[in-house]
């Protein structure tokens, strides 16, 4: 059983002030996400989540949430944060398409990603074995955290896991065929989904750009690895879990150079005998200055990778043997 503070912690970006303030019993009932499409491509929408951390505000909505439409309905690519983001999103998809769901894909177990899916039948989401699996390990949990940060913007919502185990190959929706490519590295388990028709990669948390990438269930070797195998992919547009969706390498560059960068500051730190809040107030690359919550993500990776890289260095004993 996670306590609070362990649900908190590993909530990706969630802070308690100034966001917590309490909601008036009419505005709960008001509460409504406005989503505001940008079409990227013929038949390709983007949400873009608010480049900040998950606050009462903006009810969770940070992460980027897409929508295709094909040939046998649409096709969503994460559900956000709650079932009123799911719910809206629901009715978007139809709008912009014209045609009911026909597949949601869950990118990763992280709330910010997952807690809409209750607004769609659990046969059309999909998602990696992985993917499932840190759901059960940790939705219930992440939706103890997501109620006490947010409140009513949660009014309602349960978990919901995918109904469809997904593995690595591709899913013809007739003018799409969308190849899913399981990886790892931000989580245990991360989907990357290849437009093979127009292009597009839809990358997940695996990318971030113009945001700090965050770590509390992060592999930063496999993330890398992650990474170089992505930029293999021929690709047109990367559209990131967060930040823009660019017809560039910027994300991937710019993820792959973070990560490599915080690592490598945290690792010395650790060798010199810094202490966790020492080594949280060191200072960061100059060209980190314009990356949304640079600082508060780097914290928070120094409290992640610290214990890591103590049990590296001095793995438990077990004295039963």
């Amino acid at each position: 059983m996670l306590t609070r503070r362990e649900i908190l912690a590993l909530l990706p970006a969630a802070v308690l002030a100034p966001g917590m303030a309490s909601v008036s019993p009419a505005r709960a009932a008001a509460l409504s996400y406005t989503l505001k499409p940008r079409q990227l491509s013929d038949g390709i929408w983007l949400l873009s989540g608010a480049q900040e951390a998950i606050t009462r505000q903006n009810g969770g909505a940070i992460a980027n949430v897409s929508i295709l439409d094909t040939d046998a309905g649409a096709v969503v690519i994460d559900t956000g944060p709650s079932r009123l983001y799911g719910e809206a999103l629901a009715a978007l998809a139809r709008d912009l398409t014209g045609k009911p769901v026909a597949r949601v894909y869950n990118t990763h177990f992280h709330p910010d990603h997952v807690f809409g899916n209750q607004a769609f039948e659990p046969e059309t989401i999909a998602a990696p074995k992985g993917v499932i699996d840190g759901l059960k390990d940790f939705g219930n949990g992440f939706a103890d955290g997501m109620y006490y940060i947010t409140g009513d913007w949660m009014r309602g919502t349960e978990l919901v896991l995918p109904g469809t185990l997904l593995e690595a190959g591709v899913e013809d929706f007739g003018n799409r065929r969308i190849r899913a490519l399981p990886m790892r590295g931000h989580t245990s388990s991360d989907l990357v989904l290849f437009d093979e028709n127009s292009g597009f990669v839809f990358a997940g948390d695996l990318v971030f750009l113009d945001r700090a990438p965050t770590t509390p269930h992060a592999n930063i070797e496999r993330w890398r690895m992650a990474l170089a195998n992505l930029g293999g992919i021929p690709h047109r547009f990367i559209v990131p879990g967060h930040g823009p969706a660019e017809n560039s390498t910027r994300g991937l560059d710019q993820t792959r150079q973070w990560l490599e960068a915080v690592d490598g500051i945290v690792r010395d730190a650790f060798e010199r005998g810094l202490d966790v809040s020492e080594a949280a107030a060191l200072p960061l690359p100059e060209w980190t200055n314009g990356m949304a919550l640079a600082r508060y993500e780097f914290e928070r990776t120094v409290m992640h990778l610290y214990p890591k890289l103590e049990a590296e260095k001095w793995p438990r004993v077990d004295t039963n043997h």
